[in-house]
């Protein structure tokens, strides 16, 4: 989904990567937990730090710094893992992100969100739906569903294990 396709107001939830603020829509998060034991997955990339138990459930937590070429999450008190549901090929999947920590809820509408600038950031710009513009603030809208390739999940089993 590109910014031309955001036609009404929303809701997005923000986190913190070392100093970047990213906003993930809040209709693919299912809820925030504090940080929990990760049990690590032999022979994985260095970004899926490995696994939790969610209820019965096991859930794969992808360290998102490290995913998107910045360092390793450090534990903190405020560091957290956020639960979202992706969508790849059809397939309904679900993650555990690990961030810095969560900031709050907003509401964007249509004018406050432009398109990803080609130059001058940190990620690849097919990952970002938009930047949004707070007071001064610029926030880092992701598209949570084109981060990862089904290939590379399937690589390390989440597809298997949802």
């Amino acid at each position: 989904m590109s910014v031309e396709n955001i036609t009404e107001t929303a809701q997005y939830l923000t986190f913190r990567l070392e100093e970047e603020v990213f906003a993930l829509d809040i209709t693919q998060v299912r809820e925030v937990l504090d940080f929990t034991t990760i049990t690590k997955v032999p022979r994985t990339p260095e970004f899926m730090r490995g696994v939790i138990n969610l209820r019965g459930s096991v859930v794969p937590v992808v360290d998102m710094r490290l995913k998107f070429g910045m360092s390793r999450t450090e534990q903190t008190l405020n560091t957290c893992i956020i639960i979202v549901e992706i969508n790849i090929d059809g397939d309904r999947l679900i993650l555990g992100a690990l961030a810095d920590s969560v900031q709050e809820v907003i509401e964007l509408g249509p004018g406050q969100i432009e398109p990803a600038p080609r130059i001058g950031t940190r990620l690849d710009t097919e990952f970002i739906k938009g930047m949004g513009k707070r007071d001064e603030e610029f926030i880092i809208i992701l598209d949570i569903d084109r981060i990862f390739s089904m290939d590379e999940l399937a690589s390390v089993g989440v597809a298997e294990a949802c």
